[in-house]
């Protein structure tokens, strides 16, 4: 049930803030983020109104080396814009890499002094959640951990530039309450 990907299992993806992250552009609907990571991730589960706001869970298609199925990312659609954020599973979700740094599945207190020292290098903000969560509302991540047995690991969540403002915060940010709930699986 715990079993995390090694680093040389997970694909690896780059992300460019606001644009996309892999095969994944902000603004796709379901059906074009289906066929954008078809053959890689299946989609499992949809909720929501058709075409409108909702989110879908992402699995992974069996990896031969793992022997293990699982969800690797959560879409969220906002029905003005499309797909609006994108969660990955610190366990089993792709190796998201911006400029370099490693944002899945990593420890998350080494995690946040590298993202800190990322964003003071280059006179970005840095922003927590109410969950003590690091974030960028300038590049549009939050960096959330996710339980693994007994210990946790980074589950960033990107969004497209408008849900940024405010991406921080639990309350008045369009990450939906079902993202801020998630911290097993």
């Amino acid at each position: 049930m715990w079993d995390v990907l090694l680093e040389s299992q997970r694909l690896r993806w780059s992300f460019t803030p606001f644009e996309r992250v892999g095969p994944m552009k902000f603004g796709m609907t379901h059906d074009d983020v289906q066929s954008a990571v078809q053959g890689v991730l299946a989609a499992a589960t949809r909720q929501g109104t058709p075409g409108g706001d909702g989110w879908a869970d992402f699995w992974l298609e069996p990896h031969p080396d793992a022997g293990l199925s699982g969800p690797a990312a959560t879409t969220y659609y906002d029905g003005s814009i499309g797909m609006a954020g994108i969660a990955l599973n610190a366990l089993r979700g792709p190796q998201v890499i911006l400029q370099g740094m490693r944002l899945v599945g990593q420890t998350p207190s080494r995690l946040e002094h590298e993202f800190s020292d990322y964003l003071a290098a280059r006179d970005i903000d840095l922003r927590y959640s109410q969950h003590a969560d690091p974030c960028s509302p300038q590049l549009g991540v939050l960096l959330r951990a996710q339980r693994a047995g007994d210990v946790v690991l980074s589950r960033p969540v990107v969004v497209a530039k408008a849900w940024a403002d405010r991406c921080w915060d639990t309350s008045e940010g369009c990450i939906p309450q079902r993202e801020w709930k998630t911290f097993q699986w």
